[in-house]
């Protein structure tokens, strides 16, 4: 788990008693002296004040399966039936719960619209595959075991096509093309992914939808799923996703919270029927509203 510290100031273990309510102080201060939680990828004390931009990486335990609750969250429902559920996850909802995001995930809220999912798939009931947090855009969840067993065939199998709207800075050329590069944790920021030679092979396919005033618009299609995969590898060519707060740039100069990046359509097999479908979420608001001021 990861944190960008936004205002500094706070003794480091006060930060995380309020990032992580789940766990008491006095826990929080036994992981930094277990060296279980870093500042800026070094051990800490539970004394030092974090800064503005500090990164904190925090190597904590999984909650159990028992742990998990059901909540009334309101969720996007694109699709359903008897095996699966898409869904339109809205930037800023983590996908299942954590250690510091214990409620309102994308899971808590399944769980009361699916109790039965509780048994399919452990601490992770029912996910296939995620999204970042502050990513936007379509989810598959799985409603019972043999459709996750299968959904996630499909995936290891690449027969799941994914295609994401990101805004990138700059014009990126050529229009169209793949990028082929193996990911894997970043040597000098293991909190980070990056692109280096002993890493998981990697394969991203662009297309360029519209050029807009210095910045890009285009689709990526991923066809492995490395961590981070599209921010890693455009940001490798020069192009990193507007608002990444990792992997592009701190200052641009739309009015943008998060980055700019869309899981727009999904096309998979369903598994009850073995009919292709695919589906598609529209941009979100705010995604729409930074579009917009190209126009003003």
């Amino acid at each position: 788990m990861q944190w960008i510290v936004r205002e500094g100031g706070k003794r480091l273990d006060k930060y995380l008693a309020q990032a992580l309510p789940a766990y008491s102080r006095s826990a929080l201060q036994k992981l930094i002296a277990d060296q279980a939680i870093r500042v800026n990828g070094a051990p800490a004390k539970p004394a030092q004040r974090v800064a503005a931009g500090d990164v904190i990486v925090g190597f904590l335990p999984a909650l159990r399966a028992e742990e998990l609750r059901p909540e009334q969250v309101p969720l996007d429902i694109v699709y359903e039936d008897s095996d699966l559920l898409v869904i339109n996850k809205p930037a800023g909802m983590v996908v299942h719960p954590a250690a510091g995001h214990v409620r309102g995930t994308l899971v808590n809220a399944v769980l009361a619209r699916v109790p039965e999912l509780a048994q399919v798939g452990g601490e992770r009931p029912g996910i296939v595959h995620r999204l970042d947090r502050d990513t936007s855009g379509l989810i598959i969840v799985a409603k019972t075991a043999k459709a996750l067993a299968n959904l996630q065939d499909q995936f290891r199998q690449r027969r799941v096509e994914k295609v994401y709207l990101a805004l990138v800075e700059g014009v990126l050329q050529p229009p169209q093309g793949v990028i082929e590069a193996p990911i894997g944790r970043d040597p000098r920021h293991r909190q980070r992914m990056a692109v280096v030679a002993e890493g998981r092979p990697a394969r991203t396919h662009y297309r360029v939808q519209e050029y807009l005033d210095g910045y890009t618009l285009v689709e990526a299609r991923p066809e492995t799923g490395r961590t981070h995969q599209i921010r890693v590898h455009l940001a490798a060519i020069g192009h990193p996703v507007v608002g990444d707060p990792i992997y592009g740039r701190r200052k641009h100069g739309l009015s943008l919270t998060r980055q700019f990046l869309h899981a727009w359509q999904l096309t998979l097999t369903l598994p009850s029927s073995g009919a292709r479908r695919t589906f598609s979420a529209p941009l979100p608001d705010d995604l729409q509203q930074a579009l917009q001021q190209f126009s003003a």
